[in-house]
């Protein structure tokens, strides 16, 4: 930090130029770039990218079409819809024709890096599904200093993302070495345990429909599908929407421990995903949902949901079509572990301990996480706030 601050006394200490990002940065459309085929495998070669928080969505094997990147020619994707941005810099292709491929534009900024650094202190968030790199967000200025403070600010903001990446590295191995306890723990192999279908032990009925557009701050608590695999995990005590009250009339409801199951996604994975509903009262489903009422301990099918043994036997009715579909009956064909109620509540109770150290904010590895982050954002923004030149 004391260097910078002598950079900037000794080469700009009347304050720096803003720049238009767009003044900065030139785009590519990755028409040539994107995949043909969505039948990715993790030991194909070439990762397909998207800018969103899932970054890598699989593997291909095409050959054809890959974007070039490497540690010396590294680019920004930027998903022209969401506006959000990743740091590539190794081949690729990509999945969405929203994405953009942002290089320097010559003799208008050499670093960047440092423009990937900056562009995280645009606070701006889309207000509707419309493209956003040329009419809006290319218009955003930042800061552009001397090359040499540029220099020094990506070294020290790079020390705070290894820090942070080796974090994640031993956090996604404890996750690894989670799964392979808890896929293991629910085989009961050499158990006496019995084992049934879930249409023996439960009854599945589906959602009503409700769409965005009905969402209100304060209204009847609801989950939809696609909530499913990216808000909630094991289980839920509340929403993250809610729809207007007028619409009770009209809802479906899952009761407290009913087993709420996404019947669409948009890959074979996503399918299938569920959390146990733990709430006070009753919770509206979508149509793309259903609920599955039972006996069992909820978190304990919900966790048995989680292992590679019931993706696997589930994978074999899922319905391919662009989006994928299981049905009810498909569902109720599926078989799972059958074990007293102890000890269903003894092994819920073990996994708990195991998913609260991965996955709760506020304790070990992902409170560090979190904690490195809000770090990382203090010295970004102190670092990157500069006078501007008259």
């Amino acid at each position: 930090m004391s260097r910078i601050n002598e950079l900037i006394a000794e080469l700009c200490p009347e304050g720096v130029e803003f720049k238009e990002v767009g003044e900065l940065l030139d785009y590519e459309q990755p028409g040539k770039y994107l995949v043909e085929s969505i039948a990715y495998d993790n030991n194909h070669a070439t990762p397909v990218l998207t800018a969103g928080k899932t970054f890598i969505l699989g593997y291909t094997d095409e050959t054809d079409g890959i974007y070039p990147a490497s540690t010396n020619e590294p680019v920004i994707i930027f998903d022209d819809f969401t506006t959000a941005f990743k740091w590539v810099d190794f081949p690729f292709k990509a999945k969405s024709s929203a994405m953009k491929m942002l290089t320097p534009k010559p003799d208008a900024i050499e670093s960047l890096r440092y423009a990937y650094y900056a562009m995280q202190t645009i606070t701006y968030a889309p207000q509707d599904h419309a493209r956003q790199w040329i009419g809006t967000y290319s218009k955003f200025c930042i800061p552009v200093p001397p090359l040499e403070v540029q220099r020094e600010i990506v070294k020290v903001l790079d020390t705070f993302t290894k820090l942070e990446a080796e974090l994640e590295a031993e956090l996604e191995a404890r996750l690894r070495q989670y799964k392979y306890y808890r896929d293991a723990l629910l085989a009961f192999e050499d158990q006496n345990v019995r084992w049934v279908t879930m249409s023996e032990v439960g009854k599945f009925f589906r959602g009503r429909r409700f769409t965005k557009d009905d969402y209100v701050s304060d209204g009847i608590e609801c989950i939809h599908y696609g909530d499913i695999y990216t808000q909630y995990d094991t289980a839920t005590m509340s929403t993250v929407s809610q729809v207007r009250s007028d619409m009770a009339s009209s809802l479906r409801f899952a009761k407290p421990g009913d087993l709420v199951i996404a019947g669409v996604g948009e890959t074979v994975e996503d399918v299938g995903k569920a959390v146990a509903w733990l709430g006070d009262g009753n919770v509206a489903i979508h149509d793309d949902c259903f609920a599955f009422r039972h006996s069992l301990n909820p978190k304990f099918v919900s966790y048995y949901f989680q292992t590679a043994a019931f993706h696997a036997e589930k994978n074999k009715f899922v319905a391919r079509a662009k989006v994928k579909r299981l049905s009810g009956d498909s569902i109720g064909k599926l078989a799972i572990p059958f074990p007293p109620l102890d000890e269903q509540e003894r092994i819920v109770t073990i996994l708990d301990k195991f998913d609260a150290l991965v996955n709760d904010i506020s304790n070990g590895l992902p409170a560090e996480i979190k904690a490195r982050r809000q770090q990382y954002a203090h010295y970004r923004d102190r670092l990157l706030s500069f006078r501007e030149a008259a």
